[in-house]
């Protein structure tokens, strides 16, 4: 086996914008879950809702790159109200379960056969991605980014998504540490202590639940610009609990763990795949083939994370006091 290049395939990952994708959603569920309390399933739906925000104007109406985003971000505030009229007043179990449904709801209807002139069906959308790299400043070439070599439009969507990544965490770092993040995280202890102090809670958690969801629908957005395209097999149930594990991983209730999270469990899935590809290459496992190992890297990392959550259920840099549920 080659070590060295799994490792570096690993670290190729970490910095990667799907990772940043993961990054951003994670971060908004944080918001939901992690600070509010809200225990939102359907993160998926939101990041859903982003993509075909953002390409089917672009595809459809040849609307320019501003607009398109303009019209994704507004798709996502509305999804949010929608779905928060009628659930946000429902217990943290009941809302799972709805939020789920709900962004079932979502993928199905871009399947349909009668929204295949919009939305591609089951076949998806691709080939809207012109205008973000057309607005691309570095030159064409390939570039060596120490141990890595990249092109052009490798460097552009990573500098575009992870800068994205540290606005969005410096925007919910100011939104925690303002009054508006002291009510939430009151809600999230007791809200009807919260709701006695005369605090609209249905409007706090509305309120959360749009902020998160923006946080989604963008990282829908980084999900599909490296690939130019979008698939609604891409934004299934597991997603959001793949976005779970990353926010635990790193802690629910930070600002940072969700990023650190989402490093971590891309490089953990890389390394256990290239460990296990190579193993079975080399003769050392023969009881799997290639097309399982791709399954048991994730029942690895379930293993992994049961056993973070018993030892260090704060996640990594989360604060064990944050786990005092009313």
């Amino acid at each position: 086996m080659d070590f060295s290049n799994i490792l570096l395939g690993a670290l190729n990952e970490i910095i990667s914008p799907t990772t940043a994708a993961y990054a951003l959603a994670a971060l908004g569920l944080a918001v939901h879950f992690g600070y509010t309390g809200l225990l939102n399933f359907g993160q998926a739906g939101f990041m859903a809702i982003g993509a075909y925000g953002f390409a089917i104007p672009i595809l459809s109406f040849n609307a320019p790159l501003p607009l398109a985003l303009l019209i994704a971000l507004l798709s996502s505030v509305v999804f949010a109200v929608i779905l928060g009229i009628p659930t946000l007043r429902l217990r943290a179990d009941y809302l799972a379960i709805v939020t789920i449904a709900a962004a079932e709801i979502v993928r199905y209807i871009v399947t349909t056969n009668s929204m295949t002139p919009v939305t591609g069906s089951a076949n998806g959308l691709a080939a809207f991605t012109g205008s973000f790299y057309a607005l691309n400043p570095v030159p064409a070439g390939s570039y060596n980014m120490g141990p890595f070599t990249m092109n052009e439009r490798d460097i552009w969507i990573r500098l575009v998504a992870w800068f994205l990544v540290i606005v969005a965490c410096l925007l919910v770092w100011l939104l925690i540490r303002s009054p508006w993040g002291r009510v939430v995280k009151g809600i999230r202890e007791d809200e009807n202590a919260v709701r006695a102090l005369g605090k609209n809670v249905y409007a706090y958690k509305m309120q959360a639940l749009i902020i998160g969801g923006l946080l989604g629908s963008l990282a829908g957005i980084i999900f599909t610009l490296p690939r130019d395209a979008v698939q609604p097999a891409n934004y299934g149930t597991e997603l959001t609990f793949y976005l779970y594990t990353a926010l635990l991983l790193g802690g629910m209730s930070t600002v940072l763990g969700p990023v650190i999270g989402s490093m971590i469990f891309w490089a953990i899935l890389s390394l256990t795949q290239g460990v296990l590809y190579g193993a079975i290459e080399s003769g050392y496992i023969t009881f799997i083939t290639t097309s399982q190992a791709g399954q048991i890297r994730y029942i690895l990392v379930g293993v992994a994370l049961m056993l973070l959550m018993i030892f260090r259920p704060q996640g990594i840099l989360g604060n064990k006091k944050e786990l005092a549920f009313a």
